[in-house]
């Protein structure tokens, strides 16, 4: 952590989607904690008044929050301002600094398009306000690895690296944040947790739902980009790092980029791609397209502790339900001593599930009720929510750490790099996808494992 807390927070986008289902609701909840005392600056291109900004806030509130406190709000209210203009207007900038009420720290947070980011972050510079500042940038950080270097070199032209948070919801989650805590809190892990141990790794984020009229935006994505480059890559990271020196931003990132400097480039024999049953009739989506709504992959790790082991990642829209999770599947014991009355004993597996409830649940296996030696599962499950109560929404966790300086939870410049040079050879399909049907499980094609659909 560097520099002390901000004490500014820009929105630049203030009157978009983003703003409205996120970012205003987290501001609220940090100025309920006293976390947030500071001027809150809109910045858009709408004609808005302060007050006009004001209400838009109290909306997005209520649509989240569901009843909103006057009292709390009102302190919100009372430092919100909002800058009417064109990003490329260099009047702009002076103006969004004298809202900011002579910061020295302010956080600029761009929920704009990257094509945007050039001019801003330049008028940013222009008005002095990257001097001290901290700058927050949404995903996604590019579409391949030249456009995310690209893009890195335009903020890091402004912005050294120590003050770039990079930001992707899915790390703020506690669910994922548990992946990490739990691995290195439990030392009875620790001899199991490698390559002599462990078969195989599963990663898995499926939505029972399309694309909800956002055809066009997913058209040019597709599940690759929208998810697996970053989501399960992170969850990949934190499920294979090595225990880092100590609890500080550096030393933990250093650790999951080792991983992903160690993994392979994933070959297009290593992949399938599936589309929904429908996806082309969707609005704004090529009728001819190939765009994946499915993909499922092999991702090997040249380390010490994982060679030879395979990570599984898939991920998928209008499955048969929503569901993410990481599953570590052991190996078999060398001898089946008390198999069951099937004759099977399937391996110990220790399950990480995220949604749609946070539990950890490890499958092991005891003796079945009777005179036989033979055995049955049982499931070890501990629920998160029912033993450690509510916790901080995403946005609410990731800006409270921006502003603090706090980038442990941010993407580094380096890491996004090796994440796209992963993927960089599977990024255009090269074949049309499988079809599969909606609320399925994905396509059906010949593999040689078995996915752990617990659910």
């Amino acid at each position: 952590m560097t520099g002390g807390r901000s004490d500014a927070l820009v929105l630049f986008g203030a009157s978009g989607d983003l703003a409205r289902k996120k970012l205003l609701p987290a501001a609220y909840r940090l100025t309920r904690l006293g976390r947030l005392d500071v001027p809150v600056v809109g910045v858009g291109r709408s004609p808005w008044s302060d007050e006009d900004f004001v209400d838009y806030a109290r909306e997005s509130v209520l649509e989240t929050e569901g009843s909103v406190d006057d009292a709390v709000f009102g302190q919100l209210a009372g430092r919100m301002r909002f800058v009417s203009g064109e990003y490329d207007d260099p009047d702009l900038y002076p103006r969004i600094d004298g809202a900011c009420d002579a910061a020295k720290v302010p956080l600029s947070y761009l929920a704009i398009p990257p094509f945007l980011f050039d001019r801003v972050i330049g008028g940013l510079a222009s008005a002095g306000l990257n001097q001290f500042g901290r700058l927050v940038v949404e995903k996604p950080f590019g579409r391949d690895i030249a456009s995310a270097i690209a893009l890195n070199d335009t903020v890091l032209d402004a912005y050294p690296e120590e003050r770039v948070f990079r930001i992707d919801h899915f790390l703020g989650k506690e669910p994922v944040q548990n992946l990490q805590v739990f691995r290195f809190a439990n030392a009875m892990l620790e001899p199991v947790w490698n390559r002599n141990y462990v078969d195989e790794v599963q990663v898995t984020m499926f939505e029972d739902f399309d694309v909800q009229g956002r055809g066009g935006f997913y058209d040019d994505v597709g599940a690759l980009r929208d998810v697996v480059q970053n989501h399960l890559l992170e969850m990949v990271a934190l499920l294979a790092m090595e225990p880092p020196a100590s609890a500080d931003e550096a030393a933990m990132r250093d650790e999951k980029v080792k991983v992903l400097r160690a993994a392979r480039q994933i070959e297009p024999t290593d992949v399938v791609r599936g589309q929904y049953e429908g996806y082309r009739a969707e609005e704004g989506v090529d009728p001819d397209s190939d765009t994946e709504t499915y993909v499922e992959l092999t991702l090997m790790i040249d380390s010490w502790r994982w060679a030879g082991v395979p990570f599984r990642l898939r991920a998928g829209k209008a499955m048969a339900s929503t569901v993410t999770e990481a599953l570590v599947e052991f190996r078999s014991p060398p001898r089946a001593l008390f198999a069951s009355s099937d004759g099977e004993t399937h391996p110990n597996h220790l399950r990480f599930r995220m949604k749609p409830d946070d539990t950890i649940s490890l499958h092991m296996h005891t003796k079945k009720p009777g005179s036989e030696l033979t055995t049955s599962p049982v499931d070890l499950t501990v629920s998160s929510e029912e033993q450690l109560g509510d916790a901080p929404e995403a946005y609410e966790q990731l800006l409270d750490d921006a502003m603090d300086g706090d980038a442990r939870r941010f993407a580094r410049a380096d890491a996004v790099t090796e994440q796209w040079r992963i993927v960089d050879r599977i990024l255009e399909p090269t074949e049309a996808p499988f079809i599969y049907r909606k609320g399925s499980h994905g396509p059906r094609v010949q593999r040689d494992f078995d996915w752990h659909n617990g659910f």
